[in-house]
């Protein structure tokens, strides 16, 4: 057998470089755009209510009958259902990856001891929330103490709707006016409960109550609160777009219902926010619950609607809640 020569070493050296070289993408991947999820709910995870469920469960809603048990709330017949996570430690580990994966920061309200383990793990991408959605939650000054302490930044989820109340009842406005008075934005829920919502596990919810005019009193009071609505207060789009017309400090998220209703019934929403000139004011959320994998099904129904272009996909992914939450992008590079 002949020994390789010298040349055949240096010959073999160079054609490996060539295939590193032009195969680069395979061993080195660029650091993906950054995205900021601003609706996650970090809650302890209960086995007996963490069953898988499918994408857009929403999709059929079949009536039900007061002579029998309540209708189904979720949707599981489908070929690749979302898998829920069992336990806490599955849900933050999965939440950790997802969020490293995709150069992610979150808005978070929840369990604080859950939110500060996840602070841990990815210092600098956790933004804490605290929501008040009846006087019974805790004292204004308990709020406001909470709020001061520097741990939280924002006030939400703020979900008067399944207490049977309107976001501007009086028994509420002490602390928007605690919000108000700190500079803190809030998140108020408007909209959807889903299927058949009063009548499963809400019997204070009403549909109307989520409409986005019953804010309009509140703002008058509190001029200078800055206010995100979340689930961009579907299905009410002629209101939520005269509200956010009428008011420049108003912004949505399009969490829950991106991943809830009919895809043809989300684009057509989303879309009509966009035609309407709102582009600029519009976030990314999930409303992560128990199932991990709804952030990448989320985040590709707006990397793949067609009417969207580039620009107007990173300002919903990413720049429209950095000028709402006052952050400094350059952070993020």
């Amino acid at each position: 057998m002949r020994t390789p020569t010298l040349r055949a070493y240096l010959v073999r050296f160079f054609l490996a470089a060539l295939v590193i070289l032009f195969n680069a993408p395979l061993f080195a991947q660029e650091k993906h755009l950054p995205i900021i999820d601003v609706h996650v709910h970090m809650m302890k995870v209960n086995p007996a209510f963490a069953s898988d469920m499918c994408p857009w469960f929403l999709r059929n809603m079949p009536g039900g009958d007061p002579t029998l048990p309540p209708p189904s709330f979720l949707n599981t017949d489908c070929a690749e259902p979302l898998k829920a996570a069992k336990t806490d430690q599955e849900m933050h580990d999965a939440l950790v990856s997802t969020m490293k994966k995709l150069n992610m920061t979150v808005v978070t309200y929840g369990d604080p001891g859950l939110i500060r383990k996840l602070q841990k793990a990815v210092p600098g991408r956790v933004i804490p929330g605290i929501g008040v959605s009846s006087s019974k939650d805790m004292t204004v000054k308990a709020f406001q103490d909470s709020l001061s302490s520097g741990f939280y930044k924002v006030m939400g989820e703020v979900a008067p709707q399944y207490q049977g109340l309107s976001p501007s009842d009086m028994s509420l406005d002490e602390y928007f006016s605690v919000a108000e008075k700190l500079n803190i934005p809030v998140g108020i829920h408007m909209g959807t409960g889903g299927n058949g919502m009063a009548n499963i596990t809400s019997p204070k919810y009403r549909a109307s109550l989520g409409n986005p005019f019953l804010l309009e009193d509140m703002l008058a009071r509190h001029p200078k609160l800055k206010i995100w609505v979340m689930h961009a207060g579907y299905p009410m789009i002629d209101e939520m777009i005269a509200l956010m017309g009428a008011h420049a400090y108003v912004y949505v998220d399009l969490a829950g219902f991106i991943w809830s209703y009919p895809q043809a019934e989300i684009h057509a929403y989303l879309n009509r926010l966009v035609q309407a000139g709102f582009g600029k004011r519009i976030m990314y959320g999930t409303d992560l619950l128990v199932w991990p994998k709804l952030i990448e099904t989320s985040i590709g129904v707006i990397e793949n609607a067609d009417y969207l272009s580039f620009d107007q996909k990173r300002d919903i992914l990413f720049n429209n809640a950095v000028r709402f939450f006052r952050l400094d992008e350059s952070k993020f590079k």
